[in-house]
This record gives structure tokens, C-alpha cells and sequence, in this order.
């Protein structure tokens, strides 16, 4: 993508893009193909990876290579940088830019320098929102100084944009699977339970859901195990 952008082009290439997030099959492939149109899209991104925050702890999503997960593991040890502030919604910001590593100048005193060793030029972070929740951080790298412009900015921004909704959905769909899944699953201990041990469906459930407190096993474990066994341990 030059100074003079063809901006027709690049919304076909993006409505393309999100048509093909939204058919993924799971998150993970969602995410994945998220990182991938930003090496493709995006002028100047060598890698891109998805930082999700528990707590302080950072959890890397579909790397494109090795350099995005460096990054992140430097910035939970530091416990600062762009991409853990965008991933925090840091002041209410939602775009964080470093156009040029070698400049140490910068409001990331511990991140930087260290990061400048790792091969980093240039990065911007996006953080990925939908209107009920945050959802993490796009992290976009390159190894050359000065490699993202105001034009890659506005694409990674528009790229981050349609991540997110994408992301929210398929986010959304693995939870209404797994919670689909799990009903199922502890149907099938009740019923286990209740014809091996003469139990009404409450007494069931209620001998399952005591093994799980007993034992502060979640609830979908207990029964995984019942249905694995015959029966509980």
C-alpha cells in the first residue's frame, strides 16, 4: 500500500475478509486467519499475533512467527508495553503506535530497549472491542524502523475493526457449543446414576453436584468422568 491507496480495492479486499472470518469453524481458525490478513493487508507487518490479558498474565493467540510471541512474554515480564495497554484499554486508548524502536524515548522505558533486541523496528497494537466487551489486543511488528505509516494505521484499524465482530461471534458460538455439550453430557451422568442406583433425576444431580464441591472439580468434569467409568469414583 503506497501514499496513494487505492481504497476500493482494499474495502472488496476487506469485505472479502470478513465474509471468510464469519465462515471459520472456531475461534481458534478465526483468530488465526485474523493475523493473517494482517500480514497481507496491512503495509509493512512482518508478524501479528492476538495478546490476551489474564490478569498480568498474557496469553499469545495465532503468532504468525516467533517474534510476536517474544514480544508478548517480554511484556508480561516488564509488566508494560503497547500491546499490554491496548489489550487493558489503557486511558481509554485503542490504537498504540511505535514508529521507531531505536528511539528510546518513549512512554515504555523497560519495554523498548529490550525490544529493540529482540529484532523489533516499528509495531502497532489495536485494541479489539465490540460494544459489550474488550476482547484483547491485534498486535501488528515489523522489523524496519519506520515501517507503519498514517495509511497502515487507518488499515489496521479497519482490519481491527471487522476482528473484533468476528472475533465476538466466534467466541459467542464456541460457548453456546461447549454449554450445548456440557447439558448434554450431564444428562447422560443422571441418567447413568439414576439407573444404576435407583435415583430420581433431582438425587442425581444433586450427587453430582456434591462431588463436584466435595471435590472442586467443575461440574462438566464430574460428569465427563461418569460417563467415561460408568460411575463415580
Amino acid at each position: 500500500m503506497e501514499d496513494a491507496v487505492d481504497w476500493r480495492a482494499f474495502a472488496q479486499q476487506m469485505a472479502g475478509m470478513a465474509r471468510d472470518l464469519l465462515a471459520q469453524e472456531s475461534v481458534d481458525a478465526t483468530l488465526r486467519r485474523i493475523t493473517e490478513a494482517a500480514a497481507d493487508l496491512v503495509e509493512g507487518c512482518d508478524a501479528a499475533g492476538v495478546l490476551i490479558l489474564h490478569g498480568t498474565r498474557v496469553e499469545t493467540l495465532a503468532a504468525t512467527g516467533q517474534l510476536v510471541i517474544d514480544s508478548d512474554e517480554l511484556q508480561q515480564r516488564v509488566q508494560e508495553g503497547p500491546c499490554f495497554d491496548a489489550a487493558r484499554n489503557h486511558r481509554g486508548e485503542r490504537v498504540f503506535r511505535i514508529a521507531d524502536f531505536t528511539d528510546l524515548q518513549q512512554r515504555w522505558p523497560a519495554y523498548v530497549p529490550r525490544a529493540r533486541q529482540l529484532g523489533l523496528g516499528s509495531m502497532m497494537g489495536f485494541l479489539l472491542f465490540t460494544e459489550d466487551e474488550d476482547l484483547g489486543a491485534l498486535n501488528l511488528y515489523s522489523r524496519r524502523s519506520g515501517a507503519f505509516t498514517d495509511i497502515s494505521e487507518t488499515a489496521g484499524w479497519l482490519l481491527a475493526s471487522h476482528a473484533a465482530v468476528a472475533f465476538s461471534s466466534a467466541r459467542s458460538h464456541a460457548q453456546m457449543e461447549q454449554a450445548v455439550a456440557t447439558r448434554h453430557t450431564i444428562g447422560e451422568a443422571m441418567g447413568i446414576l439414576m439407573g444404576s442406583h435407583h435415583l430420581a433425576e433431582d438425587e442425581a444431580f444433586g450427587v453430582l453436584r456434591r462431588y463436584s464441591q466435595e471435590n472442586n472439580i467443575k461440574l462438566r468434569e464430574v460428569a465427563r468422568q461418569v460417563c467415561e467409568k460408568g460411575g463415580l469414583a
